[in-house]
């Protein structure tokens, strides 16, 4: 009897976790759909929607009006860069802060964390001043220390909590061997942190491939992400919406695919600390 009571909250479980997961990736699949359809079939009702005729002609139109290949590489080379970039500032840190913390740690950590609370349109004029000024409107540049500055308190917090499983003894076993400051974090914490370091740098990415709100203000063409490829298709003229529906794909779809199959490491990155 406890078994078949089992088996059954087992089963409803399983079917409660994937109907919301399949909630949640509703809208992705509804705008993978509408790609398919002609701008007079995507308005319709869902149902005529669904039982309309497929076609590429949105693909084959937003291929002949944008340049998708220079907006993808734009976006590989902000989210790459970004990220490289904080993760050489963040393993010091992080490792500072856990293994040789001080009085104010907590409060440097909080402080960083803060920091994305508050909104970014509270700091785009004078933001956008500096990026006028210093000529780094619409360049790679530009946006990758941007992106850099806004998700280095996550990684510097995925980091420290990481850092923090590991025990210190074998640092201290490291010291008394003879290894320098440099040798202790490149050859012997690096290695060992290496799960974690790869699930932040992963989100990291996908946290800069979807920002929108500092590309979209701070580009234009030559800079210009997959991000404003999106937004090209949201004009004064009205929504196109078959169109910006396979944008929105092309835009998405390399992403989709390094999450799926990063989906343990992004998890797993995720939860650090969050059982003990």
């Amino acid at each position: 009897m406890a078994r078949k009571a089992s088996n059954t909250s087992k089963a409803v479980v399983t079917i409660a976790a994937w109907s919301i997961g399949f909630l949640i990736f509703f809208p992705i699949l509804w705008i993978i759909i509408l790609g398919f359809k002609s701008e007079a079939d995507a308005i319709k009702t869902p149902l005529q929607v669904l039982f309309s005729d497929w076609t590429l002609r949105s693909y084959h139109d937003v291929q002949e009006r944008s340049n998708y290949g220079r907006h993808f590489w734009n976006s590989v080379i902000l989210s790459v860069g970004s990220t490289v970039i904080a993760l050489a500032i963040a393993i010091p840190a992080a490792w500072s802060m856990a293994f040789v913390p001080g009085r104010r740690t907590k409060d440097l950590l909080m402080w960083m964390l803060s920091t994305k609370m508050m909104p970014a349109v509270g700091v785009l004029v004078p933001m956008y001043l500096l990026f006028r000024d210093f000529g780094l409107l619409d360049s790679r540049i530009g946006l990758v220390g941007v992106l850099t500055l806004i998700n280095l308190p996550i990684v510097v917090w995925m980091l420290y909590t990481y850092f923090k499983e590991i025990p210190g003894e074998i640092l201290e076993a490291a010291r008394m061997d003879g290894a320098s400051l440099k040798s202790e974090i490149l050859y012997v914490l690096t290695p060992m942190a290496v799960p974690g370091i790869a699930s932040t740098m992963l989100l990291n990415i996908i946290l800069a491939w979807n920002e929108a709100f500092w590309t979209l203000q701070l580009t234009t063409s030559q800079a210009a992400p997959l991000t404003q490829f999106i937004a090209s298709y949201s004009s004064p003229e009205g929504l196109f919406y078959a169109k910006l529906s396979a944008a929105s794909t092309m835009a998405i779809a390399p992403i989709l695919i390094l999450g799926w199959f990063s989906q343990k490491q992004l998890v797993r990155g995720l939860t650090f600390g969050a059982v003990k």
